[in-house]
């Protein structure tokens, strides 16, 4: 199943480590600041109609 990368392999294979890497961060992140935002604006809701 895994290509022969021969003396490439190590930058093949730690690019591909970094790229996932960078996914993560970028949903993690994401979620991080919808729940933020979504807080936030529960909070202004909550002050408008009080």
């Amino acid at each position: 199943m895994m290509p022969d990368l021969g003396k490439y392999a190590d930058a093949v294979l730690s690019a591909y480590a970094v790229s996932i890497a960078l996914l993560a961060a970028i949903v993690v992140l994401s979620l991080w600041r919808g729940r933020r935002v979504r807080a936030e604006m529960e909070d202004v809701e909550r002050r408008r109609d009080g």
